[in-house]
């Protein structure tokens, strides 16, 4: 049986850890603070512990209130999935394909794709989120996304296959004043002595080992100074004066009036965007997405 009480209390805990305040909580959820303060101290007393202290800088989560959180908010995303997917079922559509994606793909790879789907199946609802590359292979094994578009390579798991989509030489870049900001192509060695800002490992492990890779490959080890969670970051920090940056040379649209792309000499290329999807549970939805991509008729 449901216990849509205890369902209640969490959404409610939700709110409160991350308004990390009662008032704006109790704003947040249309309610006043007082009912809000009971049934937070309901659940308490429902679990046995204390997930919450007080002060007058705010509401801060005990070590067991923090351990539980990201528990409840996967619940929480599941619940919001399940009301789509329910209200979808009764306006007569035939399904949600849910797709994680980073960033970049959302900006190139992903609209025409998500334009066809729309074309080819009327009554589909395609729900799109923002992941990391990090997170795209545990999402697909915990069934919390159908398909992921990010940046990945290599062997990803025994019921995780990919199918690279878009590759990309790699460029430098360096502050307009930069001292090699007037050569037209630059010899990956020729890094040796700079400062760089490189995209986390945290965020995508392929992608940043194989920058390292190549950079070994030709003499050295970059010495890094920052890594950042995007190319965005990346080309923001080089505006900023915090050294250069290896990324993909289409992305030179995303830098501002004082840095410069620059080619590599040599012909490092990258995978930008895979798509990778699971193969432990059975999706026709994700198998059509598949054939449509590996038939070639992939949107340009």
């Amino acid at each position: 049986m449901i216990n849509f009480r205890l369902i209640r209390h969490l959404w409610l805990f939700l709110a409160v850890a991350e308004e990390q305040h009662f008032g704006r909580a109790a704003k947040r959820l249309d309610m006043s603070q007082p009912p809000l303060t009971e049934q937070i101290q309901a659940l308490e007393q429902a679990l046995k512990v204390k997930l919450f202290e007080r002060s007058r800088r705010g509401t801060y989560l005990t070590p067991v209130g923090a351990a539980i959180l990201p528990a409840v908010r996967k619940f929480a995303e599941q619940l919001q999935r399940l009301e789509l997917a329910v209200h979808e079922a009764v306006a007569g559509r035939s399904g949600v394909l849910t797709i994680g994606a980073i960033s970049s793909a959302m900006l190139d790879v992903l609209p025409p794709l998500v334009e066809r789907l729309k074309a080819d199946y009327p009554q589909l609802t395609v729900s799109v989120k923002e992941i990391d590359s990090a997170e795209a292979i545990p999402a697909l094994e915990a069934g919390d996304i159908d398909l992921a578009f990010a940046r990945l390579e290599g062997e990803l798991g025994g019921t995780i296959q990919s199918l690279a989509l878009a590759q990309d030489r790699l460029a430098v870049a360096m502050p307009r004043e930069h001292a090699m900001a007037a050569t037209s192509r630059i010899r990956l060695a020729s890094l040796a002595g700079e400062d760089f800002v490189m995209f986390s490992r945290q965020v995508s492990p392929v992608y940043f080992d194989s920058l390292v890779a190549s950079c070994r490959a030709n003499g050295f080890s970059p010495r890094i100074l920052h890594e950042v969670r995007s190319v965005a970051s990346q080309v923001a920090f080089v505006g900023c004066g915090q050294g250069i940056a290896l990324v993909p040379a289409s992305l030179k649209k995303l830098a501002p009036e004082n840095v410069v792309f620059r080619p590599l000499r040599e012909n490092v290329r990258v995978v930008t965007t895979a798509m990778a999807w699971s193969t432990a549970r059975e999706n026709p939805l994700v198998d059509a997405v598949v054939t449509m991509l590996k038939l070639g008729k992939r949107p340009s």
